[in-house]
C-alpha cells in the first residue's frame, strides 16, 4: 500500500493570498489544503500525514511564529516555509533556528516558490523514511532477550566471538548460536548492516 499523495498546507489570514497560492500549487499538480486561522489549521491536522506548510507570520490570534513552536511541541515532522510581507530579518533568523524550512518574503516568483515547496516535501519524505526506518528497527530490537542484546553491543563494536564469550562468562560456541539468533531477528545477513542498524538505533558501533 503506497503512502497518501502529499499535502501541502497553507494557512494565511488573508482570503485572497490563499485562494492566489491555491491556483498556482494546483496548476503545478499539489495536492492544496488551505486555512485562514491557525487554530482551525491545528484542530484538523493529522500529525501523521505527509506534506509541508506555508504559513504567513502575521495573523491574529496566533501568529506564524507561534503555531510552528505548537508544531514543534506535538513533535511534528511537517517542514515550515514562512511566506509572508511582513518579514524581517531578526523574524527569519529566529524561525529558521526553530528549525523553518525557509523563509519567504512577498512578492516571490512562483518558480522559486514551487521549487521551495518542492524541497520541502523531499525533505518530509526522507524525514519519514528515516523515522519508518527506526520504528521497524526498534521493533525488531525489541524481539532480541537480554542476552542477544549484549551480544549485539558487543558485536558491533567489532568484538570477535571469542572475546565476547570471554566478556559473558561463556563459550564461543554459544556466542556463535546468540549471534545468528541476533542476524536472523534483525533481518540482515552481514555484519555491515547489522552495524548501520545499530547505529540508527543509537547504539555505539566500532571500537573504542
Amino acid at each position: 500500500m503506497s503512502d497518501p499523495a502529499p499535502t501541502v498546507y497553507l494557512v494565511d489570514d488573508d482570503v485572497s493570498v490563499l485562494r492566489g497560492l491555491g491556483r498556482l500549487l494546483a496548476a503545478a499538480g499539489m495536492k492544496v489544503a488551505a486555512f485562514d486561522s491557525p487554530r482551525e489549521f491545528l484542530g484538523r491536522l493529522d500529525p501523521a500525514a505527509p506534506g509541508c506548510l506555508i504559513l504567513d507570520v502575521a495573523m491574529p490570534g496566533l501568529n506564524g511564529l507561534e503555531l510552528q513552536q505548537a508544531l514543534a511541541a506535538r513533535g511534528s515532522a511537517l517542514p515550515v516555509v514562512f511566506l509572508t510581507g511582513r518579514g524581517d530579518i531578526p523574524m527569519s533568523v529566529q524561525a529558521m533556528k526553530r528549525g523553518a524550512a525557509d523563509f519567504l518574503t512577498k512578492p516571490v516568483d512562483d518558480e522559486m516558490l514551487l521549487a521551495t515547496i518542492r524541497n520541502a516535501l523531499e525533505k518530509n519524505r526522507a524525514s519519514r523514511g528515516a523515522r519508518e526506518e527506526l520504528a521497524q528497527v526498534e521493533k525488531r530490537l525489541a524481539k532480541l532477550t537480554a542476552r542477544e542484546r549484549e551480544v549485539l553491543e558487543r558485536v558491533v563494536t567489532g568484538r570477535l566471538n571469542k572475546q565476547i564469550a570471554a566478556e559473558l562468562g561463556t563459550v564461543e560456541k554459544t556466542i556463535k548460536v546468540h549471534r545468528a539468533h541476533v542476524m536472523q531477528k534483525m533481518g540482515v545477513r552481514t555484519l555491515a548492516d547489522l552495524v548501520r542498524l545499530a547505529g540508527r538505533a543509537g547504539i555505539r558501533t566500532g571500537r573504542g
